[in-house]
């Protein structure tokens, strides 16, 4: 019989911190293969509403065991220390997860980009967005409360809580009851091309299915057209443009 100590008791406090910190990432691709799996089983929509399931307990659950290890307080099933932030501080957070989301995307489009080269990076890149707009879209439903078919006003309020929302400048522009256009008015990694010298990064091919994925995820009625984006020029005002219309 083995009586031996659990290997982890034996590390410096050092190499907890970095196992506990691994402990998370696992963490966090295990319910990614979870919904991944539900996903290609059962189809997006179903593993979207057992996601639904699965989100308010799971956090209810590590929440409460971390508050009674930590010794924090808890209020409305969130940590009392986000209820007492304050709010300039808060909004910087949201800033800096939105960086860091944009900064982790780039960081894997470069590892496949020094691989296997550009072409599959922009084929992966492609791909991920046709699972992640409308994964997006269903959370922001539901975080506002759009209901089913909230047709253009509700694509509006969504296009605005979007992380990219966070970190780019962003404007509507009205044109008939039926439909309106979005603009990139600042876009965070084209001005930083810029920024080097670099030309546009031709996105168009990602933001076909970003932006079409996003607004059927929202309402399945709603279409989506480009009307510009790189490698297609555009004015000094906007990088992308795109054109949402509803029968």
């Amino acid at each position: 019989m083995n009586d031996s100590q659990p290997g982890y008791l034996g590390l410096s406090k050092k190499d907890k911190g970095r196992l506990m910190m691994d402990m998370v990432m696992r963490m966090v691709m295990h319910y990614g293969f979870w919904f991944g799996e539900v996903r290609h089983q059962m189809g997006m929509e179903q593993a979207l509403d057992m996601m639904d399931a699965v989100i308010p307990k799971a956090m209810n659950i590590t929440m409460h065991r971390m508050a009674k290890t930590l010794g924090f307080a808890m209020q409305d099933d969130l940590p009392k220390a986000l209820s007492d932030m304050d709010e300039d501080l808060m909004n910087r957070c949201l800033q800096d997860l939105a960086k860091n989301w944009l900064v982790m995307d780039g960081v894997w489009f470069q590892a496949v980009e020094s691989f296997h080269g550009m072409n599959d990076a922009k084929r992966c890149n492609d791909s991920c967005w046709g699972k992640f707009s409308p994964y997006e879209a269903h959370g922001i439903k539901k975080f506002l409360d759009l209901g089913k078919n909230p047709g253009l006003a509700g694509l509006k309020k969504a296009l605005d809580f979007r992380i990219y929302s966070f970190i780019n400048t962003q404007s509507i522009v009205d044109e008939t009851p039926q439909s309106f256009v979005f603009q990139m008015n600042a876009c965070r990694v084209q001005a930083a091309r810029k920024r080097k010298g670099m030309p546009d990064y031709p996105c168009k091919s990602a933001g076909l299915v970003e932006y079409t994925y996003f607004a059927r995820a929202i309402d399945s009625r709603i279409k989506t057209a480009c009307i510009g984006c790189p490698p297609d020029q555009h004015p000094d005002d906007w990088f992308c443009a795109w054109r949402f219309t509803i029968e």
